[in-house]
């Protein structure tokens, strides 16, 4: 397989290579893909999480259980005012 790259990303490359950690082109490489499909599963784990606990509050709101927005960041000003140092 042959690729082409940006003159940013060959500089990458480049300083990859130089830096030791890598001995060749194709070490980068499988490291960044590595990295990419990390990150693609993670975001897929994450996003199924996210779309769960969405639907989790969603119905806890419809049964009732849901806490009144107003208080929840008056809460949060009384606890921020405290944290500030005193004028004096």
């Amino acid at each position: 397989m042959s690729i082409e790259l940006s003159p940013e990303l060959e500089q990458l490359v480049q300083s990859k290579l130089t830096s030791g950690r890598y001995q060749t082109v194709s070490d980068v490489l499988t490291d960044a893909l590595g990295l990419l499909e990390e990150r693609d599963l993670y975001t897929v784990v994450h996003r199924d999480e996210i779309r769960k606990r969405i639907a989790q509050g969603y119905e806890s709101l419809r049964a009732g259980r849901g806490v009144d927005g107003d208080a929840v960041f008056g809460r949060i000003e009384r606890e921020l005012t405290a944290m500030e140092p005193s004028q004096g």
